[in-house]
């Protein structure tokens, strides 16, 4: 059986510059309705990140075989080149020659404030990227242009490919009637404690009552673990302890890839979400979603320490 997970959401370049400042001191109430500001930022990184490239970026670290599924512009070279690195398989990845790659710039001072600006480029265009005949254990439909999330959704179902729901930012893009019809094709839905909170206003239903259609609700509420909706229960997966919080920036992601992993190697769904937390709590000791570099072994020492599990059998 293959041990592939079709990972389709958006691949994009996260561009980060620190004001060394404050917005509060620059950005004027009395003034709002005229508002010209510019900010000089001395510091500045690039770094590789989407739902589906940080998920990627995951799977990989656990020793998984993501294959990524999404719509990139001419200047998304270097990052295909960095996947394939990895052991990336990058097939599923189309390159649109006369757009933009996704891109997120943020402005943050040093209040942690963020001013952000996003360009969708080529996500625009990512129903037309087609997995059909491409078979894989399990698949998850990340955050996209909403067009491209229904269609890889539809396809997923198509072919009989389990898949994991996640919302995420996009979020505001689906009505409760659209949620309600994701939910159909899905096995497993994932979300944090105020997407949740969203999801069940939209859709006048609660975790618990979702669950019942589904295989599984994951919710997660960042320090405090997460539950799970399984088999008309409710369970509680305790969160490990973290000495060093430093950037929150794709643990969700990190958290996802977790649990993909143990769904394709059969575990129970308990330990999925255990292996999740223990994926979320590497991420976010590092800053970036894609910097931080743990071995198997690193792995599966957390995870031994936490839940008493193994990762390496």
């Amino acid at each position: 059986m293959s041990d592939k997970v079709l990972v389709c959401g958006s691949v994009a370049f996260d561009t980060i510059a620190v004001f060394e400042g404050h917005f509060k001191e620059h950005i004027l109430a009395e003034n709002i309705h005229t508002l010209s500001v510019s900010f000089f930022v001395p510091s500045m990184r690039k770094e590789y990140g989407g739902c589906a490239g940080n998920i990627a970026y995951n799977l990989r670290l656990l020793g998984g075989n993501p294959v990524p599924v999404g719509t990139v512009g001419a200047d998304a070279t270097d990052y295909l080149v960095y996947m394939r690195q990895l052991g990336i398989d990058t097939s599923l990845i189309r390159v649109l020659p006369d757009m933009f790659t996704p891109q997120c710039f943020i402005t943050t001072d040093l209040d942690n404030n963020q001013i952000a600006s996003f360009h969708p480029g080529a996500m625009m265009l990512s129903a037309e990227n087609d997995l059909t005949g491409h078979a894989a254990a399990w698949g998850i439909v990340a955050p996209d242009s909403k067009d491209g999330m229904f269609a890889h959704a539809r396809r997923l179902h198509a072919q009989g490919i389990p898949f994991v729901f996640d919302l995420g930012q996009a979020m505001p893009l689906f009505s409760g009637d659209d949620i309600n019809q994701m939910l159909e094709l899905a096995q497993v839905l994932t979300a944090n404690d105020y997407e949740a909170s969203i999801v069940a206003q939209r859709t006048r239903r609660s975790m618990e009552q979702i669950a019942q259609s589904m295989r599984a609700v994951i919710v997660t509420h960042g320090g405090e673990g997460a539950t799970l909706y399984a088999d008309g229960a409710q369970t509680t997966i305790d969160a490990i302890k973290v000495e060093h919080v430093v950037d929150p920036t794709g643990c969700g992601d990190a958290h996802r890839a977790g649990l993909l992993y143990g769904l394709t190697q059969n575990w129970s769904l308990i330990d999925a979400c255990r292996l999740a937390n223990v994926m979320g709590g590497f991420k976010i000791a590092s800053r970036g979603p894609q910097n931080h570099r743990p071995s198997r072994v690193d792995i599966s020492a957390a995870l031994d320490q936490h839940y008493g599990l193994s990762l390496l059998g």
